[in-house]
């Protein structure tokens, strides 16, 4: 009788521990592909974080750049030359001028009008390349004497504000001119025009 009861309690222990064995093979496996996942999860975060990082910095470089390239495109203008002052150098840096067409230019001086220049000039070239021309020259503007055309080759002036300039003459002053003038065009097309303006 105690010999059979031996037996079947160790029947029994090995039955729990054969039971404990198979629930511990079937969670492992399960549990660590959890734990698996959870460290890959951990580390796609702030991997996620970081190529997020890099897209923001790049976007706020390409950003920074367009602006920089409008600004330098703002800031390397034309600067135009005095039709009664540059030399024959400046003269040739204009597209298309060559040494006859410097004569020309030099013969006329000085220019008193963009009128006067227009049509001396006008004697060679046709009218699209004087227009050409005026891109890159300009006639000194006398405050109380130039006429409308010629007040016109202030950026952003037109005909009726040249008039109405015309009709406040006459100026104590340059100072006194661009102060009426700086109601009708922008803060840089009035830098731009003190330079226009006879001394």
């Amino acid at each position: 009788m105690i010999y059979f009861l031996l037996r079947r309690s160790k029947t029994w222990l090995v039955g729990l521990l054969l039971a404990l064995a198979v629930v511990a093979c079937n969670t492992g496996p399960a549990d660590s592909q959890a734990a698996g996942a959870g460290a890959n999860l951990a580390t796609s975060a702030p991997e996620a974080e970081q190529e997020q990082s890099v897209i923001t910095g790049t976007t706020a470089e390409t950003t920074e750049t367009t602006t920089s390239n409008q600004t330098a495109a703002e800031t390397t203008a034309v600067v135009k030359l005095n039709l009664n002052t540059a030399t024959a150098a400046d003269f040739l840096t204009i597209p298309g001028v060559g040494n006859r067409m410097v004569r020309e230019f030099q013969e006329y001086r000085p220019y008193t009008s963009i009128q006067q220049f227009r049509r001396e000039i006008g004697k060679y070239v046709d009218n699209q390349q004087v227009a050409e021309y005026e891109q890159y020259v300009y006639v000194p503007i006398s405050v109380n004497e130039a006429d409308a055309e010629t007040l016109q080759q202030i950026p952003g002036l037109d005909e009726t504000e040249a008039s109405t300039l015309i009709a406040g003459r006459p100026y104590a002053s340059n100072d006194a001119f661009l102060a009426q003038l700086s109601q009708y065009v922008s803060a840089e097309e009035l830098a731009l025009a003190t330079t226009y303006l006879n001394n």
